[in-house]
């Protein structure tokens, strides 16, 4: 598992394409073991490297991991479907005070983001939470009923 939290920082929110693919993507497609320097938010700084080996799957969490130069390395984009304002509460909640002006600078930068480079039109699943769990379904680059089969258990 690879989260973006650790790859961005807050002088970098969205421009740190290069050191993922520096520090991640380019060894592992060798099938060398990633090492990283994953950002302490609290902290402003980078800490020591965090290594990631080489696996049949690495799932990458984040938003920016569907930008349009990511998309070449992904075997599967997925999309979680969720409201921008209620994504936005979660995140300042699950932050508290100490990232309040984090999160005011946050909210552009993710708008400008997706306004130049958006990732849903390129998903091929969709992720929805429900109240008995979360559905799946094929999503803008996979037209229904082709593609893997998706049973959320």
């Amino acid at each position: 598992m690879l989260h973006l939290d650790d790859i961005s920082s807050h002088e970098r929110l969205f421009s740190w394409t290069d050191r993922l693919l520096t520090q991640v993507i380019d060894p592992l497609s060798r099938g060398e073991t990633a090492a990283y320097l994953p950002y302490d938010w609290n902290a402003r700084a980078f800490g020591p490297a965090r290594p990631l080996p080489p696996a049949p799957v690495i799932v990458m969490e984040g938003v920016g991991a569907g930008r349009r130069a990511l998309r070449p390395f992904l075997a599967e984009l997925l999309w979680m479907e969720l409201p921008r304002e209620e994504s936005w509460a979660r995140g300042r909640r699950r932050d508290g005070a100490e990232q309040r002006e984090f999160w005011d600078g946050w909210v552009e930068a993710e708008r400008a983001h997706f306004a130049d480079d958006p990732t849903r039109p390129h998903a091929g699943l969709l992720v929805r939470q429900t109240a008995r769990g979360y559905e799946v379904t094929p999503g803008p680059e996979r037209p229904q009923g082709s593609g893997p089969r998706c049973d959320p258990q």
